[in-house]
């Protein structure tokens, strides 16, 4: 075995040592210290269900970063999904959009939220993983940025295809991006959320192609009750055939108008109405997620901070 090969084994061996230590440890604490009774766990048996929103719910307010973060920390959530992106983006860094440049200090990103008594339940990273130029770095970039901020999870999905390459070739493509996003994740303890949003993940045998495509304890499913309903599928019953793999939920309703118009006709949209508002049955994806082997953050996405305000007044009914 040449040096180079041996580096990589032992980055990958190091990386899922890492990984079991976390997790261990995290259970550890949350078995002899009451101090932090809402952070996530894994392997606990009955698995808890936490409250989220992704920081989408400000899009439409034209606000920045730290503005969402003290929304929704009024609003009771215990949990926010920051968005990232590349280089400098001109709306960010006036203040009116809510995404992060990840050219900023991560550390600063965990600081307003510690300010706001607020945790960061995952990183949106979505990146393009059938374009491995663009995606590979994006994603790489998110997880090192997570690594800092103190998030455990990235989530991601297959992106939108080149019209030149095949099927097949895709998925080399992709089995390419998420080999080279796990050697980055792995060491730090990092969890690559996989998410149905495209092409090829708007069926339940799509998605366990993609997620096949590499064996890793830090790969896993982050469900999104809306598109997977918009892509023509039964949510709870694919909710049910990966629960086993799910790492963390896009909580997005989808309304009764939207649902005529779109379901079975696109894979994705970007927001939902409110949680409780449409056609999700809640209280189904809540009960299965209590199955599932670690607990889960709902991370709701809607469309406006009225929207999150009786999303999480309705969830909260619910648990």
């Amino acid at each position: 075995m040449d040096d180079h090969s041996s580096r990589r084994d032992f980055i990958k061996v190091a990386g899922v040592s890492a990984a079991a230590t976390l997790v261990s440890t995290a259970i550890s604490d949350a078995g002899a210290a009451e101090t932090d009774s809402s952070a996530p766990t894994a392997g606990k048996g009955k698995a808890k269900v936490l409250l989220g929103v992704n920081m989408e719910f400000i899009r439409s307010a034209d606000k920045p970063f730290q503005w969402g973060v003290e929304r929704a920390a009024e609003l009771g959530y215990e949990y926010v999904e920051p968005m990232v992106h590349l280089g400098r983006q001109m709306l960010s860094e006036g203040g009116y959009f809510h995404s992060v440049s990840m050219l900023d200090d991560p550390c600063g990103i965990r600081r307003i939220c510690e300010k706001a008594g607020v945790k960061i339940a995952a990183i949106s990273g979505h990146s393009l993983l059938c374009q491995p130029r663009k995606g590979a770095e994006h994603l790489i970039q998110a997880i090192r940025f997570a690594g800092e901020c103190g998030a455990t999870i990235v989530n991601t999905d297959e992106g939108p295809k080149t019209p030149w390459t095949t099927i097949d070739e895709d998925h080399i493509l992709m089995r390419y991006t998420i080999h080279e996003a796990l050697e980055v994740a792995e060491p730090r303890g990092i969890m690559i959320g996989l998410e149905m949003h495209e092409q090829y993940t708007k069926t339940p045998e799509g998605m366990d192609r993609i997620f096949n495509l590499v064996s890793s304890p830090l790969l896993g499913i982050n469900f999104d009750t809306g598109n997977s309903y918009l892509a023509g599928q039964d949510p709870i019953a694919w909710l049910r055939h990966v629960k086993d793999r799910l790492v963390h939920v896009h909580a997005k309703d989808i309304s009764v108008e939207q649902s005529k118009e779109e379901r079975g006709k696109v894979t994705g949209t970007p927001v939902g109405c409110a949680c409780g508002e449409g056609v999700i049955d809640w209280a189904q994806v809540i009960a299965i997620c209590k199955t599932a082997p670690r607990d889960i953050i709902l991370s709701v996405e809607c469309g406006s901070v009225e929207q999150a305000a009786r999303s999480i007044k309705y969830l909260k009914g619910l648990l």
